[in-house]
């Protein structure tokens, strides 16, 4: 496992976690088993690998040391990760850069109603992992699901990617709401709203966008689960409290970890700016203005 190398207590992370096998500074208290090894020197980590999970924030996606790596024959990929990039009048997709980077290769994407700590504490919970090959698609559902971690699978990369990542986004809008004291019925609405904009946003930009993904995991599920218990929520609230700047926000409540849903919602402005679509996605529209050109929170009601 590649792990960044950072400084916790004086020790490098990364011999902290092989000699206790636990992520001290983001997953406290939960044990990894002793055949997972952390390794900050990427060459050697993915070394005749044929299977490669990426999971880094995606404003720290660097390809140039993995594109002359010594990987295993017919190696696969699969993203976890949580965003889009805007590339020649359009947004392109983090599996689609990553296949690019890495010479064609095959990328599917996993994504899910997936609380780390809850994952990590064994605690039921389904998944959905987007292909673009049956023989991908089978390969990470028998190597993820287990009893407690249900693994579904639908031949739809981009419907199933950007569920993933514009539920960051609504998110937003549903922490705004939590901050505001507004109950149940005001943050449904917003997650409804949500979940038409972001089939409405996959269908436009993406070709081969499949129904069913909305209903599965990485769809409703995980947008369900992300507004009422996600750290971009969280993050929101304090932001509509008047609690500091996104940085300072950051900084105070997320130990280290990066925030997804407001680099997202830029993300989103830029591809609808472009092509003049703000008015086609009140949602997004406004959580934007929100969060970067001080409109008022109690805006998020008035689409």
């Amino acid at each position: 496992m590649w792990v960044y190398q950072e400084q916790v207590d004086g020790k490098n992370l990364t011999d902290i976690i092989n000699e206790k096998h636990e992520n001290v500074k983001y997953l406290k208290g939960k044990t990894f088993t002793n055949n997972v090894v952390a390794d900050p020197d990427i060459m050697s980590a993915v070394k005749g690998a044929t299977l490669l999970i990426f999971v880094t924030p995606h404003q720290f996606l660097k390809f140039d040391a993995l594109q002359t790596a010594e990987l295993g024959p017919d190696c696969k990929a699969i993203s976890l990760i949580k965003g889009i990039e805007f590339e020649e009048g359009g947004p392109r997709l983090i599996s689609g850069i990553i296949k690019d980077s890495m010479g064609g290769m095959d990328t599917s994407v996993l994504m899910g109603a997936n609380v780390a700590n809850e994952v990590a504490a064994d605690e039921f919970c389904e998944s959905t992992v987007g292909f673009a090959t049956e023989g991908a698609g089978a390969v990470w559902q028998k190597l993820f699901d287990c009893p407690t971690f249900r693994v579904g699978k639908i031949k739809d990369v981009a419907g199933v990617e950007l569920c993933g990542a514009l539920k960051n986004v609504v998110a937003l809008g549903a922490g705004f709401c939590d901050g505001l004291g507004y109950g149940g019925n005001t943050k449904a609405a917003i997650i409804r709203i949500g979940l038409k904009e972001t089939a409405k946003f996959a269908r436009l930009f993406f070709k081969g966008i499949q129904d069913d993904t909305f209903m599965e995991s990485c769809g409703l599920a995980d947008l369900v689960t992300t507004c009422f218990g996600g750290r971009n929520r969280a993050c929101a609230e304090a932001f509509a409290k008047g609690e500091g700047t996104w940085d300072d926000i950051e900084k105070s409540k997320l130990n280290g970890q990066k925030l997804q849903g407001t680099i997202t919602a830029k993300d989103v402005m830029t591809v609808l700016k472009h092509k003049k679509l703000e008015a086609q996605f009140p949602l997004f529209a406004r959580i934007y203005e929100i969060a970067f050109e001080g409109k008022d929170p109690k805006s998020i009601v008035e689409l």
